[in-house]
């Protein structure tokens, strides 16, 4: 059965960086595009970037210029670095498979996008 591990989450001071990791498992990795959303306190899921099979990316407005979405084919895993972290970044992350693999299209923040995801890794800004 398909499996996601997020690490990595924790405290972190506003202005500083985090980086957050996710382990696959029990599906070909290479097969789906792949994605970290996040729920921040009292407020819907969200999607913070997409990395497709080939490598495209899309970030959120949010985020865009300050994160980086990568995988590893190789060791099946997803990362995600976030640099000059603000208050409004404090949130659950979620590592999420997608149902498509190709360029992510403009639907790839939805929820309905993804068919698994991990437990979630918190991450507090102060």
């Amino acid at each position: 059965h398909v499996q996601l591990v997020e690490s990595g989450g924790g405290s972190v001071q506003a202005g500083g960086s985090l980086r957050l990791s996710c382990a696959a498992s029990g599906y070909t990795f290479n097969s789906r595009s792949m994605a970290w959303l996040r729920q921040p306190p009292g407020k819907e899921r969200e999607g913070v970037a997409v990395v497709s099979t080939d490598g495209s990316t899309l970030y959120a407005d949010s985020v865009k210029g300050r994160s980086t979405i990568s995988r590893n084919n190789a060791k099946n895993t997803l990362s995600l670095q976030m640099n000059s972290v603000k208050s409004e970044d404090t949130a659950t992350y979620y590592c999420e498979r997608a149902v498509f693999s190709g360029r992510p299209n403009s639907g790839w923040s939805s929820t309905g996008a993804y068919d698994n995801w991990g437990q979630g890794t918190q991450v507090t800004v102060s």
